[in-house]
């Protein structure tokens, strides 16, 4: 993201000069969201598929100026979003120079910062953070301890001759550090009870203490929360003083649509730095795939299956490509149906089944991705004319492809096809989108798709397959 150039202010008295205005991190958050909603400018970017659903919950929890739980299973984007809180807060902020827990310059809180305001007066040295600086994040883990997220003595600072009451030998864990902007936890049931304990203050008195120092630092942070359900039963719970004290609790969700999973998988996958091309129709097959697995009643429907199983499905298919292009000197590595099955074996693990289907879990993958490709067939191909595809097999004729088998070869072994342009154009494939990979690609879907109807047959071979009447 380009960053605009650091505000020129230097002390405390150019920055009132400037007429800079010292607002908490909730009020700037509301502000700049609802100037935001006003103009119809995007406010979570790269956001899909909450828009009707968890982002109105979301909007309306920031304008109240409410701490928030996110609750939802794996791969939701929970943490995405977050993230994304974190552009609504202003570019630059103004804070004094040097000190740990990003004070006000009209406002400092520790004794450093204190002691300074009263050496320097308006000389007080300023400094800027951008807003990417103002963000914390902890996945939460048994071993948390509360110096993690609040602070501990610095044994090193006593070692320097320092007393054991001075305030200043205290060590800011991440949450005092994330002062005057947004902290995450992640995942946080998985936080022990005792540790969560010590964030009531930060979200009722919104203040920290530290061990047994005198010490009440006022804190300006909007503390955001994710956790899944699940982790209510199986590892942890969020103790009720807590949840009690965050003011929203928002559910999230897979994407609804097909739309909106494509979206996902064409914005997130990697495909620019693999170098393949993942055509249209195949993409819809990852996603449709994606979606039947969260449907079947073999998969644990409590852990659910992340949008990252989609994402890593459409990289692993255009990998397979490239593999392809490297072994039989393709020069322009086009995605086919024969790249597919390899993403079966490469991401079973990714899903939690049902412990009734121990052992089958490639045969019911790989069901499903015969589903997903025929229901994707029948959307693109299903009523277009395949007659001139079909009479390519006379008696005894038969064509094998496979995951090694080039584009040009395949055309070769096809032969010549009336109306492929047509075929090409039903599947997505403009200009642009005429090499022999994208023949093949739509001319290999078509004859999985006539397998799959029942008009071809199909032999699985070692070196890939063969389709013949």
């Amino acid at each position: 993201m380009h960053k605009s150039p650091t505000p020129a202010p230097s002390t405390l008295r150019e920055l009132r000069e400037s007429g800079h205005r010292h607002r908490t991190v909730k009020a700037e958050i509301r502000e700049n969201l609802l100037a935001r909603l006003r103009s119809g400018e995007s406010r979570f970017p790269g956001i899909v598929g909450f828009d009707e659903t968890v982002l109105p919950h979301l909007e309306r929890a920031l304008i109240a100026g409410h701490d928030l739980v996110l609750l939802g299973e794996r791969g939701q984007g929970k943490t995405r979003l977050i993230r994304t809180i974190t552009g609504l807060l202003d570019e630059w902020s103004p804070v004094v120079e040097g000190c740990e827990i990003n004070d006000h310059p009209y406002a400092p809180a520790c004794v450093r910062c204190r002691r300074l305001a009263a050496e320097h007066g308006d000389d007080l040295p300023v400094a800027w953070k951008h807003r990417e600086d103002r963000y914390g994040e902890k996945l939460a883990t048994p071993d948390t301890s509360v110096g993690d997220l609040i602070g501990d003595v610095d044994p090193i600072k006593i070692a320097e001759g320092r007393t054991l009451g001075d305030p200043e030998t205290v060590h800011y864990g991440l949450v005092p550090r994330t002062n005057r902007g947004v902290f995450s936890v992640n995942e946080l049931p998985d936080l022990a009870e005792r540790i969560q304990v010590a964030l009531l203050n930060v979200l009722e008195e919104r203040d920290i203490q530290v061990r047994g120092y005198n010490l009440r630092l006022p804190l300006d942070v909007l503390l955001v929360a994710s956790a899944n359900p699940e982790d209510y039963t199986n590892r942890g719970r969020i103790i009720t003083p807590l949840k009690d004290r965050f003011g929203a609790e928002i559910r999230t969700h897979y994407p609804q649509t097909i739309e909106d999973e494509l979206v996902l998988i064409r914005q997130e996958a990697d495909l620019d730095a693999l170098g393949a091309d993942l055509p249209d129709h195949l993409v819809e097959v990852i996603a449709r795939f994606t979606r039947l697995v969260r449907e079947s009643t073999a998969v644990d429907s409590r852990s659910g299956v992340s949008a990252r199983f989609s994402i890593a499905a459409a990289e692993t298919a255009a990998a397979s490509a490239v593999r392809r292009a490297a072994l039989t000197g393709e020069e322009r590595p086009v995605t086919r149906v024969c790249d597919l099955p390899g993403v079966v074996h490469t991401l079973r693990g990714k899903v939690e089944f049902e412990v009734s289907e121990e052992g089958r879990e490639v045969d019911v993958l790989s069901h499903l991705l015969r589903r997903a490709t025929a229901e994707t067939f029948r959307g693109t191909l299903g009523g277009a004319d395949l007659t001139p595809l079909l009479d390519r097999f006379g008696e005894g004729a038969q064509v094998e492809s496979g995951d090694l088998v080039p584009a040009t070869e395949l055309l070769r072994r096809i032969g010549r096809v009336e109306g492929l342009s047509k075929m090409m154009a039903r599947l997505g494939m403009g200009e642009g989108d005429e090499s022999p990979g994208h023949a093949a690609a739509a001319l290999e879907f078509a004859l999985e798709g006539l397998y799959l109807m029942r008009r071809l047959s199909k032999d699985e071979t070692d070196g890939g397959m063969v389709y013949r009447t």
